[in-house]
């Protein structure tokens, strides 16, 4: 098949790791997916202000990430963080050693959800969307900074509970929509795939490096159980390099919804016969990830997806919302971060190569 997508494969390690960040920009084609003209947005993800392995952005992805970029001609570099309501990206940034990095590259940060730092307007989509424009039927509102930039998403190799797995498509979530992208949750693919189509509207170039160093496997993005992989992913197509990370995870990326629906639209690649995966050979890789659930995604699963959400307006759109809000940050930071979560972080910190490397980079 002519013009097939590639993605990158690459099985690292802690001493190599950089240089492999450097090679798999150069098999993936970086230079090619971007505009050397245009600013070049890093889009962190933070799925959890924790330092949980497999959550988050890593220093090093971040770390090689800007090297390879600067290397390449690509100076003008400003990372972009999100705000959630379960999560503090400022915390989040400093507890995953990621402020360091960007001081020490003096790379500027620009936050969503400060007036100073971002405005936002209404955007009028140019290809028709499936259901954002009903979602937000006063106008779906964008970042006017993300228009004409390049950007980088640099996402995690993980599982999730609403949409199985997530990556690069997801990681346009937090900085493309506010803080009501809660509104979503109900038809959160279709969401996914009309964020793609945007963001293939607005930006100058787009390209995903994943990290799957630590992969994360169960009820995630938090709490998950840590899988050591030592692979990473990179690809100028976000459809692509999702699929391939779902078929290492032992999913079949056809079967999840937002891929299949994003292939279907051609804004993508989700099959992985029609990709062209070059580096390390993971065609019979299969890590048999499961999602499983917890008790936020079985509240999750009752409110979003069951009869119960004919009262999603009266709960999620209202100041209800912060009973969800309260009972979230006390189940991941006040029981299972404290009582799970943080006793495996250390560990992996203090046994693993890779935590001995995240500990190696300052907050």
């Amino acid at each position: 098949m002519a013009n097939r997508p590639v993605v990158a494969v690459v099985r690292t390690a802690p001493e190599r790791v950089l240089e492999d960040i450097e090679k798999l920009f150069a098999a993936a084609g970086a230079a090619r997916a971007f505009d050397a003209a245009a600013t070049t947005i890093l889009k962190e993800n933070i799925s959890w202000h924790y330092p949980f392995p497999g959550a988050n952005t890593t220093p090093w992805q971040l770390d090689g990430a800007i090297r390879a970029l600067q290397k390449l001609g690509y100076r003008d570099l400003v990372c972009v963080g999100n705000n959630t309501v379960v999560t503090d990206p400022f915390k989040g940034e400093r507890l995953n050693r990621l402020r360091g990095v960007l001081e020490r590259h003096h790379i500027p940060v620009r936050y969503n959800f400060r007036p100073q730092d971002i405005r936002w307007s209404v955007y009028t989509p140019r290809r028709p969307l499936r259901v954002l424009h009903r979602v937000y039927p006063e106008g779906i509102r964008i970042p006017d900074f993300f228009h004409g930039k390049n950007i980088l998403h640099l996402p995690t190799m993980k599982t999730h509970i609403y949409t199985t797995t997530t990556g690069a498509m997801k990681n346009a979530f937090g900085g493309l929509l506010n803080t009501r992208r809660h509104y979503t949750h109900s038809v959160i693919h279709e969401t996914l795939v009309d964020l793609l189509s945007i963001q293939q509207e607005i930006h100058a170039g787009i390209f995903a490096l994943m990290d799957g160093t630590i992969a994360g496997c169960g009820p995630g993005p938090r709490t998950m159980t840590p899988v050591r992989t030592d692979l990473m992913l990179a690809s100028a197509d976000s459809v692509a390099i999702d699929a391939i990370a779902a078929r290492i995870m032992g999913f079949d990326p056809m079967s999840i919804p937002y891929l299949r629906l994003a292939h279907e639209a051609g804004l993508g690649v989700a099959r992985p016969q029609e990709i062209e995966v070059v580096g390390e050979d993971v065609r019979g890789m299969d890590l048999k990830f499961t999602v499983g659930d917890n008790l936020a995604s079985r509240g999750g699963d009752l409110f979003w997806f069951s009869p119960l959400k004919a009262v999603q307006r009266l709960l999620f759109h209202t100041p209800l919302v912060y009973a969800f809000i309260g009972a979230s940050y006390v189940y991941h930071d006040l029981y299972w971060w404290p009582t799970r979560g943080k006793r495996i972080a250390a560990r992996i910190r203090r046994e693993d190569p890779w935590g001995k490397l995240f500990e190696s980079y300052p907050e």
